[in-house]
């Protein structure tokens, strides 16, 4: 199960590289954050769903902060 959530978050990565032409800075902060965050989560707690969620809606927030201003 662990396998299948990492293959399906490196899917939607991959996949969604081609939507970031468009995006503007807060945006694209978000995404990376909330995908770093996502993989964080996941590995921090063992593959838990909620962690991987958790840790993707944190990462997001941050992410999209950090690169509000720039």
């Amino acid at each position: 199960m662990k396998h299948a959530v990492r293959l399906a978050v490196a899917v939607m990565l991959v996949g969604g590289l081609g939507a970031c032409a468009s995006m503007t800075s807060a945006e694209k902060g978000a995404a990376v954050g909330a995908a770093v965050g996502g993989v964080t989560g996941n590995v921090l707690t063992g593959g838990s769903a909620l962690g991987t969620i958790g840790g993707a809606a944190a990462g997001g927030i941050i992410g999209h902060e950090i690169r509000k201003n720039k």
